[in-house]
C-alpha cells in the first residue's frame, strides 16, 4: 500500500509552485508536521519563492502547551522573526490589519472527527474574515483519526450555536478537515476563494493506525489515537461536574468524581451491552483540573471493536448511570464556557436543551437515539457532493 501523505507532504513534494511568489499567513500547531516530523513553517518557508509572512495560533497556542479554556496572547517567532497572530482569547477570527499585504492564507490544522473539537471553527472564522478580506484560503488536508465511514450524534439546533459547534454539524462527522472547509464555505455561504490540497493514499475506511504518519498531540489533552476515539463522547463529560481524565494519562478515558462507586458504575453500564467496548471500574487522583488531588471513583472506557463502538450514545449512557447513582452530588457544569455566559456547557456542547432535559426525565437513550436518526440521514446526502476520498 502507498504511503499516505498529508496535504503538507503533497505541497511540499508536487505543489510548491502553488505558493511560488506569494506572500503567505499560516494558520497552524504544533501537529502541523510533515512525515519527517518536519514543522510546517519551516516546511513552507523553505520552499522556493514562498514568502511566509506571518503565523496564526488557534487553541492552545503555536506550541500547544496551553491548557483547555486558556486565552492565548499574541508573540513573536523568535526564529523567524515574524508575528504570530493569536486567534483564541480577545479575539477568534483575524482582524483585516492581521491579513493586510497577504496573498494568501494557508490552513494545516489537524482534526480529530468531533464537531466540539475547536479547531473547525478556528479554520471557518478565519475563511469568513479572509473572505471579507479578498484573501484567498488554502487548505492542507490531513486524515481523520476515526476514519471516514461512521456518524453520530444529534444535528445541533443553530439557535445554541457556539464555539464548540458554530454551524451544525454531527458530534462524529466522518470528515476531513479540507472537506469540512469545501462544505461549510458552501453551504454556509462563507464566500471564501478556497483551494484544496488533498492528501495522497486516505481512504476513508483507514484508522490512524492504517496511515503510518507520526502521531502528534493536537492539543495538550489528546495524547494519543485512543484519545480520539472516545473524544465524540468523552468531550460531553465536560458538561458535568464529573472529571473527564484531565489531569491523568488517559484523559476522556477515564471519567469520575469523588461521590462515585467505581466497580457499582461499571456493573451498571455493562448490563446495558454497548457495542464494542468494555468499562473497568478505576480509582484515580486527577493532578490539575477538576477535583485535583482529590480520589476518584469512575471508569476506564476500553474500546474492543472500533468499528462498532458508538463514543456519543456511551458517553451518554455513562452520565445517565452517574446521575442514577448519585443524585445528590451530580450537577450539570455552569457557565461561562467557551466564550459563552448565559447557557449550559452541556447544552453548548449537545447544541441543544432537549437531549439534557430528556436525560432528567428518564427518556430511555435507544429513544433518544431514535430521534436523531432522519437528521443524520439528510447530513449523510448533504455532505456527499464534498467528500474527496473513497
Amino acid at each position: 500500500m502507498a504511503p499516505v501523505l498529508s496535504g503538507l507532504d503533497v505541497l511540499c513534494r508536487r505543489l510548491p509552485a502553488l505558493l511560488r511568489g506569494r506572500r503567505i499567513g499560516l494558520l497552524c500547531h504544533q501537529a502541523s508536521v510533515t512525515r519527517d516530523l518536519e514543522q510546517a513553517a519551516e516546511a513552507i518557508g523553505g520552499l522556493r519563492g514562498a514568502r511566509l509572512r506571518c503565523l496564526f495560533a488557534p487553541e492552545h497556542g503555536l506550541a500547544g502547551a496551553a491548557q483547555d479554556h486558556a486565552a492565548v496572547g499574541g508573540e513573536r517567532d523568535a526564529l523567524r522573526g515574524i508575528a504570530v497572530h493569536s486567534l483564541y482569547g480577545r479575539r477568534l477570527a483575524p482582524e483585516p490589519r492581521m491579513l493586510t499585504g497577504l496573498d494568501a492564507l494557508v490552513v494545516d490544522l489537524q482534526d480529530v472527527g468531533a464537531r466540539y473539537y475547536t479547531f473547525v471553527w478556528t479554520m471557518a472564522l478565519a475563511m469568513r474574515a479572509c473572505a471579507q478580506a479578498g484573501v484567498p484560503v488554502i487548505v492542507l488536508d490531513r486524515p481523520n483519526p476515526l476514519g471516514g465511514e461512521h456518524l453520530e450524534g444529534n444535528l445541533p439546533d443553530p439557535r445554541f450555536a457556539s464555539f464548540v459547534g458554530l454551524y451544525p454539524l454531527p458530534a462524529r462527522h466522518g470528515m476531513t478537515i479540507a472537506e469540512l472547509a469545501a462544505y461549510l464555505n458552501e453551504t454556509h455561504a462563507l464566500g471564501c476563494d478556497l483551494t484544496v490540497v488533498p492528501m495522497q493514499g486516505w481512504r476513508r475506511a483507514m484508522r490512524w493506525e492504517d496511515t503510518g504518519l507520526p502521531w502528534v498531540p493536537p492539543s495538550p489533552n489528546m495524547p494519543t489515537p485512543d484519545t480520539a476515539r472516545v473524544y465524540p463522547g468523552g468531550c460531553l463529560i465536560e458538561g458535568t461536574n464529573l472529571s473527564e481524565g484531565r489531569g491523568t494519562t488517559r484523559p476522556f478515558e477515564c471519567c469520575g468524581a469523588p461521590f462515585l462507586d467505581g466497580p457499582r458504575l461499571a456493573r451498571a453500564l455493562e448490563r446495558r451491552g454497548l457495542p464494542g467496548l468494555r468499562f473497568r471500574p478505576i480509582a484515580f487522583e486527577p493532578s490539575f483540573h477538576k477535583w485535583k488531588g482529590r480520589r476518584c471513583g469512575g471508569v476506564q472506557v476500553h474500546v474492543t471493536d472500533a468499528e462498532r463502538f458508538r463514543p456519543f450514545a456511551t458517553y451518554l449512557a455513562l452520565i445517565v448511570e452517574a446521575r442514577r447513582q448519585a443524585p445528590r452530588h451530580f450537577r450539570w457544569r455552569r457557565p461561562p464556557y467557551e466564550f459563552e455566559r448565559r447557557r449550559r456547557p452541556i447544552d453548548l456542547l449537545c447544541g441543544g436543551d432537549w437531549i439534557r432535559r430528556a436525560i432528567e426525565r428518564g427518556v430511555p437513550l435507544a429513544r433518544l437515539e431514535a430521534t436523531w436518526r432522519p437528521a443524520l440521514a439528510r447530513f449523510a446526502r448533504a455532505r456527499r457532493p464534498y467528500l474527496l476520498y473513497s
